[in-house]
């Protein structure tokens, strides 16, 4: 069945899912995961720079979801625009991919989290036989509460996120009252043992390219939005909040330990900084805000992957198998969330036999979602140089190159390895292709992308057989 898509959304909704997207567990983690690199000053720098990258990203998903208001695909929908159905597709594709492994590694995350409880240490890190259970039975309970209707996920979806901000507010609250200016201020420009100033600022931006991931979500459900003002104010508001609540964690945690204490310490580091404001409460508070974070970013995440892959799969036009392109009774993707689950299911149960081999599909996977963001900015800067714009040429301009700075920064060597992931859509593509009636390739320029794909994927192979650490 194929019910049609209501469009109940506002900014509210959308907002909270962008936030939702964003903050997940990496913000408990990041006051020691930026000062093991940097001192005070280059995390200053680093902010500065990665505020202003990330707002030209963000104008660039403003521009496209009013610059193309027809287009209820999205992200997937914008860079099929720009550079025809192959290109969309990969950019679906990688996005779909990175979005369901993600949800593996909140599940981890998460039961990791509740291991360290005494009551419940049987979990270990997330991969103990009890653990891996336990997680399969949670993903298929939320799976049944996203499949029962996606506007009843969305306002579950609310409500944890504004429970997950809760302990992360307080949080901010405690360590600004409790903030010294002379604590900051101790080892400011770092140590000779972390290098130059440049080296600090690119090594603490390593962590900056995974913390806003999520921040194009409210695009991905342009067609259930309200309208498309609702999806570029919701984009907007989710960056400056997210910004809000991540440099705040960030700096004001310098103020309370310094940096040289703050880089030994375990994660999550929120709890051990807390602890040292008001004592042991604080941290079980942000012990618990981490797995209700975590378990928050596992329903948004798997509600973009199937989405995605709804997009890419619904009307005429799709590019994947139109099974996948239906929606149930509820307004569900159902057969996309369907295959979403099963999959999360089996990469579950990898982790526990197989760890090096899971550690791997999801480093490699997370630089999948970048490639989109670097298309997206290049498709504006395309648009800005044939109308000779001069503000959104440096708008696409600036925007490329920090698309291309994050896959640089993501690893290029994953990025390499993510060929791999991206070649085994190929099948999918050319089914969809037969489904419609068309030729493989309509173009000369997608054949000789998807050989590249190919080719570079064979590379991938060889190189991790013959390098496998």
């Amino acid at each position: 069945m194929n019910t049609p898509i209501r469009k109940k959304l506002g900014i509210l909704p959308l907002t909270l899912l962008v936030v939702g997207s964003i903050v997940g567990s990496g913000i408990f983690s990041l006051p020691q995961n930026m000062a093991e690199s940097s001192g005070s000053g280059a995390i200053l720098i680093a902010w500065i720079i990665t505020l202003f990258g990330m707002l030209m990203l963000t104008r660039i998903f403003q521009y496209l979801s009013i610059r193309f208001y027809k287009i209820n695909d999205g992200l997937y929908g914008y860079v099929r625009e720009g550079f025809g159905d192959y290109i969309g597709f990969n950019a679906a594709w990688g996005y779909w991919i990175s979005a369901w492994m993600s949800c593996t590694s909140y599940l981890v995350i998460l039961f990791s989290a509740l291991g360290s409880f005494d009551c419940l240490s049987f979990f270990g890190h997330g991969t103990t036989l009890p653990a891996v259970i336990t997680a399969i039975i949670f993903l298929w309970i939320v799976h049944y509460f996203v499949l029962k209707g996606i506007y009843r996920a969305f306002l579950l979806n609310c409500l944890v996120t504004f429970a997950k901000i809760v302990p992360i507010g307080l949080f901010i609250v405690c360590v600004s009252l409790a903030f010294k200016i002379s604590t900051f201020k101790i080892g400011f420009w770092g140590t000779p043992q972390l290098g130059s100033i440049i080296d600090q600022v690119k090594n603490t931006m390593l962590y900056t390219v995974w913390v806003y991931l999520g921040i194009e979500s409210a695009t991905v459900y342009a067609a259930r939005a309200k309208n498309i003002i609702s999806i570029s104010r919701a984009t907007f508001f989710g960056f400056a909040i997210t910004s809000l609540l991540l440099v705040c964690v960030s700096v004001l945690s310098l103020g309370i330990v310094s940096q040289q204490e703050l880089a030994q310490m375990k994660n999550p580091s929120m709890a051990l900084v807390i602890e040292h404001v008001v004592g042991s409460w604080g941290a079980t508070l942000i012990n618990i805000g981490l797995i209700v974070s975590v378990s928050g970013g596992l329903l948004s995440w798997l509600m973009l992957a199937a989405e995605m892959l709804f997009l890419a799969g619904q009307g005429t036009q799709h590019t994947v198998p139109s099974c996948f392109g239906k929606l149930n009774k509820a307004g569900t993707p159902s057969n996309a969330l369907w295959l979403t689950t099963c999959l999360i299911t089996v990469l579950i149960i990898l982790a526990h036999y197989y760890q090096s081999g899971y550690n791997t599909l999801i480093q490699l996977s997370t630089s999948m979602v970048l490639i989109p963001y670097l298309l997206a900015a290049l498709f504006v800067f395309k648009l800005a140089v044939q109308q000779g714009k001069a503000y959104l040429i440096m708008i696409g301009a600036l925007g490329s190159l920090y698309g291309i700075w994050l896959i640089y920064a993501g690893g290029t060597v994953y990025l390499l390895l993510s060929m791999i992931l991206y070649s085994m859509g190929l099948c999918f593509y050319l089914y969809a292709r037969k489904e419609r009636s068309l030729p493989a390739f309509n173009y000369l320029h997608d054949k000789v992308y998807a050989i590249a794909i190919i080719l570079l994927a064979i590379i991938a192979i060889l190189h991790f057989y013959i390098t496998p650490n």
